[in-house]
């Protein structure tokens, strides 16, 4: 963990006694807020922080970002840092403000952020439990996007479980973090519609860039404590969670209709993906098990074309996959295991007439 050195600490004295200064002065004196992200999609949130801080007239400072350790993400490589600490040093964020703790409950992690003094902490898919003892220390409290609107879809999967479940409505609230899992009275939410082909990772980008905006124009309520006298209590009783997703989950059955497993593949579509059985037949009837990663689909209820029960047939531009129901799934994209992606027409074209059928 990045422990707060004599030089963080020259800084933030530093950086104290400079906004002293400015106060003498006539200058406002700014807030110290910590942000708390890993992922892309938390990235572009610390980007609007940074920019309206980076304002004269701003009335808080970005004093410290917190992020989960360095991670490996291919066998064999080294650790890489995370989105969040990757965009804030290419901000030329100081690197011995971004705190990289395994948990967020760790003394010496406290230690160092009692020292930083922040009034407010806010969390964006920060993917790490916090404490009470945590909870305790910023003046302010801590504030949460999350991309739902909460009582709905509490938990680490919001905007794919959403999309699983088929919703035409999300939203994107601003909480306050309590310890109960994203329970926390609500400052603010904004709905958004959602069409039928949208995937999670799209989603995730456009809800949190609404979370952004809605974040700022919220802090001055935040930072003067009105927000907590507006902020509304979360009906428990209309809750409903969102599990973080698991790669067991990523098959599709095909005696399920056609319109749950095209939902399942746009909720699936950043991680793990979704994937299918399939069996090729040759001229001379022997079959060979065959998997396939299904990126991108549609719903249909009819097929013009004829063949065998369980046959996956072509047409147009999408493989014809027959499901519960009398419907069929189109599959537009795909991809074989160690291959790139390709059309349907490109993956059809290869198969120089061997026969496609789904795995029983």
């Amino acid at each position: 963990m990045a422990r707060c050195s004599p030089q963080l600490r020259r800084h933030f004295f530093c950086s104290a006694a400079k906004s002293a200064s400015n106060t003498a002065a006539g200058g406002p004196k700014r807030k110290n807020i910590v942000f708390f992200g890993s992922p892309q999609v938390a990235a572009s949130v610390l980007d609007t922080l940074l920019a309206a801080s980076s304002s004269p007239d701003s009335a808080f400072q970005v004093a410290a970002v917190v992020t989960q350790p360095p991670a490996t993400k291919n066998r064999g490589r080294k650790p890489l840092p995370s989105a969040v600490a990757q965009h804030a040093l290419d901000r030329g964020f100081p690197g011995d403000l971004i705190f990289t703790p395994k948990r967020a409950g760790e003394e010496s992690f406290l230690s160092d952020l009692k020292e930083v003094r922040p009034e407010l902490c806010i969390t964006a898919a920060y993917g790490n439990i916090l404490p009470q003892r945590f909870l305790d220390i910023p003046p302010c409290g801590t504030v949460n996007i999350h991309p739902s609107l909460l009582p709905l879809y509490r938990g680490a999967a919001p905007v794919q479980r959403a999309l699983q479940d088929g919703v035409g409505e999300t939203g994107v609230s601003l909480s306050y973090t309590v310890r109960a899992l994203d329970a926390g009275p609500v400052i603010a939410y904004e709905r958004l519609s959602v069409d039928d082909f949208i995937k999670a990772p799209e989603l995730l980008a456009i809800l949190f860039n609404i979370g952004s905006k809605l974040l700022l124009d919220e802090l001055p309520s935040v930072l003067d404590g009105s927000a907590k006298q507006k902020a509304k209590p979360q009906d428990d009783s209309k809750a409903t969670l969102a599990p973080k997703m698991n790669f067991d989950e990523s098959w599709l059955t095909f005696d399920e209709e056609a319109k749950l497993l095209h939902n399942k593949v746009r909720a699936f579509a950043g991680w793990p993906r979704t994937r299918a059985k399939l069996q090729l037949v040759n001229q001379n009837g022997e079959t060979e098990a065959l998997d396939i990663k299904v990126i991108s689909t549609k719903v249909s209820t009819s097929c013009d074309q004829t063949g065998d029960e369980n046959e996956v047939l072509f047409s147009g531009n999408s493989l014809l996959i027959p499901c519960n129901g009398s419907t069929w799934l189109e599959v537009l994209e795909l991809q074989l295991p160690g291959k790139k992606a390709t059309t349907a027409r490109g993956f059809w074209n290869g198969l120089r007439g061997r026969k496609l059928l789904k795995s029983p």
